[in-house]
């Protein structure tokens, strides 16, 4: 499957939807800042106040699972962490419509998009490199943590292989995307993996989480302390999937920077350690996902032009190797 494009949706579209949605008068200022997935765009009110206005690409979410994403990350504002939360339109509402064919009302005909707009907040990127900010980031995680579980996202993604990983595997071979000379070797592998790691996650603890929570999504604010950003990936999982990505290398390689991570997690939330064994399959899991997220944009005219190796031989040779070396990991 592919997800719907932006090719329908035009700087006039952005200016006039967010004006109408929430009230304001723009200047005109409208930057466009790099995202794979969605379209997201600086802009500023003729007041001087700076603007993210986020346009969900059609046909990932549906509303309710957006309003999950937006649910959750009020209830971390409310609690007084760190996040950057959505703003509310003249109708109350955090999400907000568009269709592209129509006023910019959404009482048209055309593609629909979903959009929400977001106070800008500066910052600089965050490298966990030493002990003092391995130990801040395990905090932040932590809180946020506590207040996932008290909550729920049954809209969202379940991280869990049998389930959602292979649907993935599912949807790259019913597509036909995956290179005849490679198909074979490539579901041997997915396949056996996932019926391997499946039983590590019975009875595994489920709450809502970020998700995404790499380096990336995280940003240093002098003065104000760390932020947890982009919580577009958020999904029901397993606590152990938010602490692994920040590592430089695999976990038996890294025990000094996960156990900083985890005492700093520990001081907000609890973490059953036994739920370490999840993070090679884990990683195997998020390798297959981004496949099938690439593959959804295979369509888009700027990802024909950035790889225009996608999808050959050459590709799923190298793919297909990456996952035979991580299952080899995950056997042990």
């Amino acid at each position: 499957m592919t997800t719907g494009s932006f090719e329908a949706l035009s700087p006039g579209d952005v200016v006039t939807s967010v004006e109408h949605a929430f009230g304001v008068v723009l200047d005109g200022t409208l930057d466009s800042y790099p995202s794979y997935v969605n379209r997201v765009y600086g802009m500023r009110r003729e007041d001087g106040e700076a603007l993210v206005a986020k346009f969900y690409r059609p046909g990932r979410w549906s509303r309710e699972a957006v309003l999950d994403e937006h649910r959750f990350l009020c209830d971390l504002a409310e609690a007084e962490i760190p996040v950057i939360a959505p703003l509310r339109g003249v109708d109350g509402g955090t999400l907000q419509e568009l269709d592209a064919a129509g006023d910019g009302t959404g009482d048209g005909g055309g593609t629909r998009f979903l959009f929400a707009v977001f106070p800008k907040t500066g910052g600089r990127s965050f490298e966990p490199e030493t002990g003092d900010a391995l130990l801040r980031f395990g905090a932040l995680v932590g809180r946020c943590h506590a207040v996932g579980a008290a909550g729920a996202a049954p809209n969202r993604a379940v991280c869990e292989p049998s389930g959602l990983t292979s649907s993935f595997v599912d949807e790259l071979l019913g597509d036909g995307l995956v290179h005849p000379g490679c198909r074979d070797d490539f579901e041997r592998i997915a396949r056996e993996t996932i019926r391997r790691i499946a039983p590590l996650f019975a009875g595994v603890p489920f709450s809502r989480i970020h998700g995404d929570c790499h380096r990336g999504n995280l940003i240093d604010r002098p003065g104000r302390g760390l932020a947890l950003i982009d919580f577009d990936d958020m999904m029901t999982g397993p606590a152990v999937q938010d602490v692994w990505l920040v590592l430089p290398g695999y976990a038996a390689d890294c025990p000094r920077e996960l156990d900083l991570v985890l005492e700093g997690f520990e001081q907000f939330s609890a973490f059953d350690r036994r739920t370490l064994r999840l993070i090679e399959p884990l990683r195997f899991m998020r390798m297959i996902y981004f496949l099938a997220w690439r593959a959804r944009q295979r369509g888009d005219f700027w990802f024909r032009g950035s790889f225009p190796d996608w999808g050959t031989e050459a590709f799923w040779i190298k793919e297909t190797e990456d996952l035979r070396v991580q299952a080899a990991v995950i056997a042990g």
